[in-house]
């Protein structure tokens, strides 16, 4: 009797969240391929402060999509000079990322797509740092867009203020 009312409970409450879950009718709009990859003129940014790898993120490559995914190109370089980048969406309002595609410096230099890729979610083990990161000290405001592309990339310049 005890299972069948927790089954019950759990199964309305299920019932409840699809009835007021805001994603539940989410599409994502096609990403558009990556932009051409630059160097220069990247916004910097810290993963950690025990990485040897300096990051950045290509201000021209930041868009927010109609389906509220913010899209941006983030370049990692070593000391030696060599080079990562992948172009990635981030939806705050679920606090996921998804790895459209990576850069393959080839000869010849290039982007390789991601096909199948799969929204991640931020904590968990396969999450990008980079785009933690990224969230915290700029892109997202809590569950949403920190407003326009400009005003991420403002406020991962000089910081969000406290709360």
């Amino acid at each position: 009797m005890l299972a069948a009312l927790l089954l019950g409970v759990a199964a309305a409450g299920a019932q409840a969240q699809l009835l007021t879950d805001p994603n539940r009718e989410w599409r994502e709009a096609d990403a558009p391929p990556p932009p051409p990859l630059r160097q220069d003129g990247l916004v910097p940014f810290v993963v950690s402060v025990n990485s040897q790898l300096r990051f950045g993120v290509d201000p021209a490559s930041v868009t927010l999509g109609p389906d509220g995914v913010i899209r941006y190109v983030i370049v990692a370089q070593s000391a030696s000079g060599a080079l990562n980048a992948w172009y990635e969406g981030l939806r705050c309002t679920t606090a996921q990322v998804k790895t459209y595609a990576h850069w393959n410096p080839g000869p010849p230099g290039e982007w390789r797509p991601n096909p199948g890729a799969e929204w991640r979610n931020l904590g968990g083990e396969f999450a990008s740092r980079p785009a933690v990161a990224l969230a915290r000290n700029g892109f997202c405001d809590g569950p949403t867009p920190n407003g326009r592309p400009a005003d991420m990339l403002r406020a991962l310049r000089v910081g969000k203020p406290e709360r």
